[in-house]
């Protein structure tokens, strides 16, 4: 990281500072009056802190509002010319501080190119980058379909979209970018392009969770599916049921396949005040049987709270809400084989070293389980297309994740090295019992992590010529450059 943040700041000798980005600021404002926000705009703070980690919110020396493709492509001429850095948000979910704000420089934000363009013959839907998923589920909803997308509420487009995307429905339909037809996309030099299967086709897989390596994307094509009612699940445990809890985990990702759509999500809360644990489950099948069926080993432990029914989509995502500047929050994670002993271990290794952390203000630790099963990868597998992840379908894997909020700042050095201290303890004990793997998921992932090493190495070179290819001049390299970056 040291040496990459050297190599960037001898690429960018001579390029814009702070004082000079006024110029590139003046003349978005004279191009686009009242599209554009400094310091001393009504709305300005509200812009700059629509994150939801709290470690997230930056000073721009101005925020930029497009409404449409045309002003993204004007505003990356403005900034290329001036070489000046900026940043790119949509719904401001990216768990990568730098990743979607930026410290005096532009911030390109997307929330008012949000179209929501259905096509109930083809079961299509046009999505604009500032749109979030419970909105897209809501504009399906009264044609009787849905789509693979975020699982929580408040989650935007583009961020899972662009690196992945976990739903519940990964093992029937893929992950989230498997299911994009075609990208609109801004380039860095501002020509607008489209990238599908027939046309820029190199760009298109690389849109398949290459994230924001290539350029701006201002349109996604999703393919949808029939859907009616969705059987649903919420269940809660004691502490005495983590262990069968983690079980029935491990049992669901083996016994997952591709003929009935479900998933869930799957945590651990712990108050290091009170010691109380709370196993919980959040589980959606493609099913009219309430209680879902898939969920048969979670159903059978005894509960606290079990609440199953035969819901709408849009009902069951409205409910789930990651409310913007709750916390200041660290991901960590790595994957592995199921394996419910090892993981039980975690737990404990986790929670008694949460402990340590009890005088952390507003500490608010979760374990999290997210399944990643075979049939998922099948779909890149055998759809002509595929993805960079490039995963094996023949290999269930579990991702396991440090998921962890606070209060403040003088508190993040702390809570960083202790999460990646602990998850590179567990990687190194899953690897000296030969159930781990390499791949990292940016959107569980911590800023200090490489997602890039843990993929197909021919995939990231593939990767980086695409790059090179259609933003020859650097411009998401070197004035782009947070988040998950591409090795120089």
């Amino acid at each position: 990281m040291l040496i990459t943040r050297f190599f960037r700041a001898l690429t960018l000798a001579g390029f814009a500072s702070a004082t000079e980005l006024r110029c590139p600021c003046t003349q978005l404002q004279s191009q686009f009056p009242g599209q554009v926000l400094t310091s001393d705009s009504a709305n300005y703070t509200a812009e700059r802190t629509a994150y939801w980690d709290v470690r997230s919110d930056q000073s721009p020396t101005c925020i930029f509002l497009p409404t449409e493709a045309s002003q993204v492509a004007a505003a990356m001429g403005i900034l290329q010319s001036n070489k000046a850095e900026f940043a790119v948000r949509g719904g401001g979910h990216m768990n990568f501080p730098g990743s979607n704000n930026i410290d005096n420089g532009v911030l390109i934000a997307l929330s008012e190119i949000a179209q929501l363009d259905v096509d109930a013959t083809a079961k299509t839907i046009d999505v604009g980058p500032g749109t979030r998923w419970v909105d897209v589920y809501g504009a399906l909803e009264p044609y009787g379909l849905y789509c693979i997308g975020g699982r929580l509420k408040t989650i935007g487009v583009p961020g899972l979209t662009l690196i992945g995307g976990w739903h519940y429905f990964n093992n029937k339909y893929g992950y989230a970018m498997d299911n994009i037809l075609s990208y609109d996309v801004v380039l860095a030099n501002g020509t607008q392009v489209v990238a599908d299967s027939a046309t820029n086709s190199d760009l298109f897989w690389a849109l398949k969770g290459g994230a924001n390596n290539f350029g701006i994307v201002t349109n996604f094509k999703i393919q949808a599916f029939d859907q009616g009612l969705i059987s649903t699940t919420i269940q809660n445990y004691g502490e005495e049921q983590v262990q069968g809890y983690i079980k029935a985990v491990c049992d669901f990702v083996e016994s997952t396949t591709s003929e009935v759509g479900a998933g869930a999500v799957f945590s651990i809360q712990y108050n290091a005040t009170t010691k109380a644990v709370a196993p919980g489950l959040l589980g959606v099948e493609q099913s009219d049987i309430s209680p879902p069926p898939r969920f048969a080993n979670f159903t059978a432990l005894p509960s606290t709270i079990a609440i199953s029914n035969l819901s709408t989509v849009t009902a069951w995502h409205n409910q789930f809400e990651t409310p913007n500047q709750m916390f200041r929050v660290q991901f960590s994670h790595r994957t592995m084989k199921p394996d419910a002993d090892q993981i039980y271990q975690f737990y404990n290794m986790w929670k008694d070293s949460v402990d340590e952390l009890a005088d952390v203000e507003g500490l608010y630790p979760t374990f999290v389980l997210n399944a990643a099963p075979a049939s998922a990868a099948h779909v890149a597998q055998s759809n002509g297309v595929g993805n960079v992840w490039g995963l094996d379908d023949s290999e269930n894997w579990l991702i396991f994740q440090l998921s962890t909020g606070w209060a403040s700042e003088k508190d993040d050095t702390r809570i960083t090295t202790w999460s990646q201290k602990l998850i590179t303890q567990m990687h190194e004990m899953n690897k000296a019992k030969g159930i781990s793997s390499e791949f990292i998921y940016m959107g569980d992932a911590g800023e200090w992590q490489d997602p890039w090493a843990g993929m197909d190495q021919n995939n990231v070179a593939k990767l980086k010529t695409i790059r090179d290819a259609y933003d020859p001049d650097g411009t998401f390299k070197y004035l782009s450059y947070g988040g998950f970056k591409l090795p120089y």
